[in-house]
């Protein structure tokens, strides 16, 4: 498949937006664990977060193959600062498809208008890629919710001005998929307190906490979509999000790659340029073959998305190849420096510690392996 114009239009306005706000000040976050959000309001100005939202929420009405298009190209600039960028939006997917006409309106236009950030608090101490196993609990007390529990490894949680949550409402279900539900909370309130993770082997320009709930009260109306069909409504958030996930896993490893190429190119071993080995431009090759295949899976998945057909399997092979494709290739990337890559002052460091992150969240590779079998078996 071809892009439109439009879409390489986004793309090069979205590689010329990331190079001219994340480069110079990449290597400073990541060592201070720090964002500057200036730069987030910018990217909200430009037109670049939440483009997938539709325009009577403030949103560019565009495909969540567009922002996966975004996230690459951010991404191949660096993963930290793409990160702390696009994942502002986070958890707004799953209101877009299945909240109240009242909480698009009142919870998306500041997601898109740089006057809000948000997230959602999913994974437990002990219900990491087992979603059906969390504890949190929130309990029906008149016309509110009162939700008691903590979450790890949450995305903008000192930062969210709002915060969706998976929790336990139906516990007396037999069917473990039918206990959870998404609700909204504002954490502002009284019981919330986030605890910002310090270091993380990558992305550490976005903010990652753990969170505590005790006693948070969320109106009834916060509920996003049906009680009890918060897992099913992850499982259709999952189908979006991987997408953009494989995405940053192409931009890791094509940024990679253009380090590695720009470093060989300056180069000479054995009397020549390290460029002109044959073992390494066999090493180049297949890290460019490896690349390009990956962003042709995650483009078919995106728009199988953006046509209302999501296939889930495909999806979950665009997720773990995407991640496998960025740690092979960034691993390589850094092998063509040598003992340059090992030093902290060569971008190519930063990039390695960055890509692992693709093949954990959203899903690990064992798990798009286990749905990818699943399905195939099915068949």
């Amino acid at each position: 498949m071809e892009l439109t114009r439009e879409q390489i239009d986004i793309k090069q306005a979205a590689r010329e937006f990331a190079e001219g706000e994340f480069k110079e000040r990449a290597k400073e976050f990541d060592e201070n664990e720090s964002f500057d959000l200036s730069i987030w309001k910018k990217a909200c100005e430009n037109g670049f977060v939440g483009t997938f939202i539709q325009e009577e929420y403030s949103g560019a009405g565009l495909g969540f193959f567009e922002h996966s298009l975004i996230a690459e190209e951010f991404w191949r600039v660096d993963p930290g600062c793409g990160q702390a960028v696009l994942s502002t939006t986070f958890g707004s997917e799953m209101i877009q498809a299945f909240g109240s006409e009242e909480l698009k309106k009142k919870y998306l236009p500041p997601l898109v208008n740089g006057e809000a950030i948000m997230g959602f608090g999913i994974t437990e101490a002990d219900a990491g890629s087992d979603a059906a196993a969390i504890k949190t609990r929130a309990e029906k007390k008149g016309d509110k919710y009162i939700i008691n529990g903590s979450k790890m490894f949450t995305t903008n949680g000192t930062l969210a001005q709002y915060l969706l949550v998976l929790c336990l409402t139906n516990p007396e279900e037999k069917n473990s998929h039918k206990r959870h539900s998404a609700i909204l909370i504002d954490t502002g309130s009284p019981g919330y307190e986030a605890t910002k993770i310090h270091g993380k082997m990558g992305i550490r320009a976005s903010d990652t906490a753990e969170i505590s709930l005790s006693n948070i009260e969320a109106p009834i109306t916060n509920l996003v979509g049906k009680e009890g069909n918060g897992f099913h409504q992850l499982m259709d958030f999952f189908n979006k999000t991987r997408n953009h996930v494989a995405a940053q896993g192409v931009g890791v490893a094509q940024g990679a790659l253009e380090l590695a190429l720009a470093h060989i190119k300056k180069r000479k071993a054995f009397g020549g340029a390290l460029s002109r080995l044959q073992g390494i431009q066999f090493m180049i090759a297949e890290m460019a073959t490896r690349i390009e295949s990956a962003r042709s899976l995650y483009w078919r998945a995106a728009y199988s998305v953006d046509k209302g057909r999501p296939d889930p399997t495909l999806i979950s092979m665009a997720k773990w190849n995407a991640g496998d494709t960025a740690v092979y290739v960034v691993n390589q990337a850094l092998q063509l420096h040598g003992g340059y890559g090992y030093i902290a002052e060569y971008d190519i460091q930063r990039f390695y510690r960055d890509a692992k992150i693709v093949e954990i969240y959203e899903g690990s590779r064992e798990v798009e392996k286990s749905i990818i079998a699943n399905d195939l078996i099915k068949r």
